[in-house]
């Protein structure tokens, strides 16, 4: 477990306490924000905030942040074509067909099982899972 401790800016006086999170951690999304409050990992001056707190200003908040844990997810060595890659991102062009999250009907062969292959080790952990994050269609519209 790693604990931050986040100071608040004046200028972020009222903003709620989830969305705020979301944007000082990169790997946190508004949703797992909510969980972290929920649990009790998100304090202030000791006291456990809820995600709906109204910051502020000027506050430190500490954020004990759980270990990723290993998703049920198989690696799996299904060939990409990879578009671009870099240390913090990669861009596949999916075939049609290709089914992106392992699901009831689709337990492997998806687009999660062959990025867990082709990347190994170098993904980080998204909401406290260790796994790819994915952003759907980027060239529809």
């Amino acid at each position: 477990m790693e604990t931050r401790t986040l100071q608040v800016n004046p200028e972020d006086t009222g903003t709620r306490l989830d969305a705020w999170l979301a944007g000082q951690l990169p790997d946190v999304t508004r949703s797992a924000a909510a969980r972290l409050c929920e649990e009790g990992r998100v304090t202030a001056a000791g006291k456990p905030l809820a995600k709906n707190y109204r910051l502020g200003g000027g506050e430190a908040v500490s954020v004990t942040l759980p270990d990723p844990e290993p998703v049920d997810v198989a690696p799996q060595d299904i060939p990409l074509d990879v578009v671009y890659e870099d240390s913090d991102v990669i861009v596949v062009n999916k075939p049609k067909g290709l089914v992106v999250h392992p699901a009831p009907g689709h337990p492997d062969g998806t687009l999660v099982n062959a990025l867990l292959y082709h990347c190994g080790d170098s993904l980080s952990g998204i909401g406290g899972e260790l796994r790819p994050g994915i952003v759907h269609r980027i060239d529809r519209d």
